[in-house]
């Protein structure tokens, strides 16, 4: 009877979802020195830190790192920003709350996913695909500071919702669908790719015609409200503020940009995706078999999405082959056509697959739970600076492209270059338009002596007063 119950357990995709979920708190209340994305997740921190300290304005989220200007930029709508904000008027604000938002969020989306494969497939297919998605570059993003893992679990609890909709027709689905299909898209727009896939209740001759037109004319409500923040709100915000996060292409611009790139275009669907080549070897084979397949409404499915989301990485350009997280809206197909192929092997087989690919996937990203040692010194600078430097005070500091370093000295200004940190021109014109403090990182800059008056010194870091 015992044995019975445990393996019942053993089957049930709640123990395995428990089990990953508790698995990826190991370093949950890490700050954002990782060395993978530590500059996206310090940005997301930015816009938080800013809520707690000057107020929530929802259209007016605001950076660190815009020099003279405002710091108000136009970037996602700042939703994921706001729950954490949310948590920090209870607790006090701290680096980490990001990471648990995420990682709760995108473990309950996941569980519908597999609510949703199981009632269109089968069991068996939603608990391999499951497996799959949860070990995949889902693995670690989903305890990231930032929003893409958290937009995907989203549009997977809308596409539930749809899909029970048109089955019974409960009006209450639709609203749910309705409010987490525009929160998806809202935190993150390349979500659209999986909405898309609600296009195909137009072959389903079975769903009737009044339900059919309240799904699409919701889908597209969805849309419209996140077109309004990306395509009007957005370039106001930019234009009025006059700082840029993100630059979209046209499409063939976009194209040039990967024509050098094809090779990390590649990379970011056999590897990245999945982080299993075991993993992406089963998705070429379950794709051969899901085209042989006679499930022309899942075909037709899987196709809009993936011509959605391939016009997508065109619009990026140069951004999607250079980083791997914007993969992650694609990921959830890959996961379920891997597992169309598992799920034909005998069940001993599958287990023992699902386990080899399982080993393979966490390993390739372990290390993105642990902090170097080398990297704790800039969680003191916070401390350093309040010290040193008056809180309104614009600063210059050598952190480079990265907005990392900016973030942990709590203050607003620029983050430079090492090049540009030596010279003494370039310095001399933003002090011109208001910075007053220059911040050396020494770790960055070694053994380098600067002519202005020096306020501070350690191992670490040098403060100067222009």
């Amino acid at each position: 009877m015992e044995k019975s119950v445990l393996k019942n357990i053993f089957k049930d995709i709640r123990f395995w979802l428990i089990i990953l979920f508790l698995i990826r708190l190991f370093g949950i209340t890490n700050a954002p020195l990782e060395i993978g994305h530590n500059w996206r997740q310090a940005i997301t921190n930015m816009v938080t830190r800013n809520f707690v300290e000057n107020g929530a304005n929802l259209l007016f989220p605001q950076i660190d790192m815009a020099g003279a200007k405002t710091g108000i930029s136009g970037s996602e709508f700042p939703i994921f920003n706001y729950i954490i904000y949310l948590i920090s008027t209870i607790f006090g604000y701290e680096h980490w709350y990001g990471r648990l938002v995420n990682l709760i969020f995108s473990s309950i989306g996941i569980f519908y996913f597999y609510k949703l494969i199981k009632a269109i497939f089968s069991k068996s297919i939603a608990f391999n695909a499951t497996i799959i998605l949860s070990v995949s570059i889902w693995f670690s993003f989903s305890r990231k500071i930032m929003p893409d893992t958290l937009s995907v679990a989203m549009i997977l609890i809308a596409l539930y919702h749809a899909y029970k909709y048109i089955i019974n027709g409960n009006f209450f689905k639709l609203i749910l669908f309705f409010i987490f299909s525009t929160l998806a898209l809202l935190i993150k727009i390349p979500s659209l790719a999986i909405l898309s896939v609600v296009a195909i209740v137009v072959f389903i001759k079975e769903i009737s015609r009044k339900r059919k037109i309240y799904l699409l004319v919701t889908a597209f409500i969805s849309f419209v409200i996140a077109a309004l923040w990306y395509f009007i709100w957005v370039p106001y915000l930019q234009d009025t503020y006059h700082y840029y996060l993100f630059f979209p292409k046209g499409i063939i611009e976009g194209i040039q940009e990967i024509i050098p790139l094809i090779p990390d275009y590649l990379k970011k669907f056999y590897f990245s995706a999945l982080h299993s080549y075991i993993a992406f070897i089963m998705f070429l084979t379950g794709l051969y078999y899901f085209i042989k397949g006679d499930n022309k409404i899942a075909k037709y499915g899987i196709g809009i999405i993936s011509i959605v989301f391939f016009v997508f990485t065109l619009k990026t350009g140069a951004v999607f082959p250079l980083h791997n997280y914007y993969v992650i809206p694609y990921v959830p197909v890959m996961a379920l056509i891997t597992s169309v192929f598992i799920s034909k092997i005998p069940k001993r087989y599958q287990y023992i697959l699902l386990l080899i690919i399982s080993i393979e996937a966490i390993g390739n990203q372990q290390h993105d739970f642990f902090i170097k040692n080398s990297e704790l010194y800039k969680l003191e600078l916070d401390n350093i600076t309040k010290e040193v430097i008056p809180k309104n005070k614009l600063i210059i500091i050598n952190g480079g492209e990265s907005a990392q370093s900016i973030y942990f000295s709590h203050r607003k200004g620029w983050t430079i270059n090492n090049q540009q940190a030596l010279n003494r021109r370039y310095i001399d014109s933003l002090s011109n338009i208001g910075a007053e403090y220059l911040i050396i990182d020494k770790n960055r800059l070694e053994n380098i002596e600067l002519n202005y008056k020096i306020l501070y010194s350690d191992t670490n870091y040098s403060i100067y007063k222009l």
